[in-house]
């Protein structure tokens, strides 16, 4: 297997595929790390597009349990399977994304409450602090424990159900970024790598948070553990 995970340009992605074509073992599965291009894409004009697939780490990779494995559109499902299972092995958590879309599956789910959170910052409903604090210490908190599926059957479907009519209607639908996130883009203010983004960052600043940052999700890590496959977990999906 080939993982690929050079920067996020597709003409370089396809022009890396192609040699890796001519060059790779004909049975060797070619697999790109891409957050955000279609497979099916980068894939584009391969003569084995069957053996192409996406296999998605988040980062921190080393921390993150998180892998998606990806179809593309030609992509052969039982090469995925295989990979699924080879994750496994190395002691991941795989999902598998059936069909190929941009942001997969994981990614998906965090812009579509991005651009709700954007949305509420933009309406001046909340602050962006008190929009991370009802995530993190609020139903964010809860997703260590259960996600949004098998929290909905906690809480009771009829419930979310009838709440989910009451506020779809109302819920962002913009297609575009949120102005307040857009605004601090033009204005060249990326985060930390620039010294602000919603917040200021000094080296200090930075070097603190990331240490909290780490701390928190090895803490997070440590409550998992039991539910993590161990390396060498020869589990099928």
């Amino acid at each position: 297997m080939v993982i690929e995970c050079i920067p996020e340009r597709l003409d370089i992605k396809q022009a890396l595929f192609a040699q890796l074509e001519q060059h790779a073992r004909k049975d060797a599965l070619l697999a790109s790390n891409s957050s955000s291009f279609p497979i099916t894409a980068i894939a584009q004009g391969l003569q084995t597009r069957d053996r192409m697939l996406g296999l998605h780490f988040f980062m921190p990779a080393h921390l993150t349990p998180l892998v998606e494995v990806v179809c593309g559109e030609a992509s052969n499902l039982e090469s995925a399977q295989n990979l699924y299972t080879f994750m496994r092995q190395c002691g991941m958590v795989p999902v598998l994304v059936r069909k190929d879309l941009p942001g997969f599956l994981a990614n998906r789910l965090q812009h579509a409450l991005a651009r709700e959170a954007f949305a509420l910052i933009d309406a001046g409903i909340a602050s962006p602090e008190d929009v991370d604090a009802a995530v993190r210490f609020g139903f964010g908190f809860r997703f260590l424990a259960a996600g949004p599926v098998l929290q909905r059957d906690h809480a009771g479907l009829e419930v979310h159900c009838a709440a989910g009519a009451t506020m779809y209607p109302s819920l962002a639908a913009n297609k575009e970024p949120g102005q307040c996130l857009s605004q601090k883009v033009a204005e060249g203010k990326f985060g930390m790598k620039t010294g602000e983004g919603f917040f200021k960052w000094t080296p200090e600043s930075i070097a603190q948070e990331k240490q909290r940052y780490q701390k928190t999700l090895l803490a997070g890590l440590e409550i998992l553990k039991s539910e993590l496959p161990s390396v060498g977990d020869a589990a099928e999906q």
